[in-house]
């Protein structure tokens, strides 16, 4: 009796994981050195809004799409950067309590002043749409750049990673 070969089916593939060869699991924090890196950075090549966001960031250990949100009149009371804020995280729905520390009150009156608005307009608008606020990918692309800025390999690091940052 002729012994039969089984050749392996041409549609079945070896099946690929989907995060094969890619950074899986919780990215890092930056530490204080990158922090004042960034700001450094941001100040010298004059990104005023940037600035803030990146300050706002740290200071309110917000998610991206609470952070991006953000109105003006939730930070600012009487013409001022408010010492604290609160907001209602999308996520939870539930209130969460914030210092702006000095810092970040400048960076962020300085943005205000160059930007304008009324109280009910987005702290970060959309440069597509006067209606809109600055989009969550756009934010991650940014934060992409300012890491990169200062030496530091993008992939480590993302959105979330500003939440585990300790504010300097």
């Amino acid at each position: 009796m002729e012994k039969k070969t089984r050749f392996p089916s041409p549609t079945l593939k070896a099946s690929v994981p989907w995060n094969a060869g890619k950074m899986v699991g919780a990215k890092r924090a930056l530490k204080e050195k990158h922090v004042w890196a960034i700001r450094f950075w941001l100040g010298s090549e004059q990104r005023v809004r940037d600035r803030a966001l990146f300050d706002l960031a740290l200071d309110s250990k917000l998610r991206g799409c609470d952070l991006v949100s953000l109105r003006i009149g939730d930070i600012v009371t009487s013409g001022q950067v408010r010492h604290r804020a609160m907001v209602v995280q999308q996520k939870t729905r539930r209130p969460v309590q914030f210092e702006i520390t000095e810092t970040t009150r400048e960076s962020v009156r300085a943005w205000l002043e160059h930007r304008g608005g009324g109280l009910n307009e987005y702290v970060f608008p959309s440069r597509l749409s006067a209606t809109a606020h600055l989009s969550t990918r756009q934010y991650a692309r940014l934060l992409d750049q300012w890491v990169q800025a200062v030496g530091l390999i993008a992939g480590e690091y993302g959105t979330h990673s500003l939440r585990r940052t300790r504010a300097c």
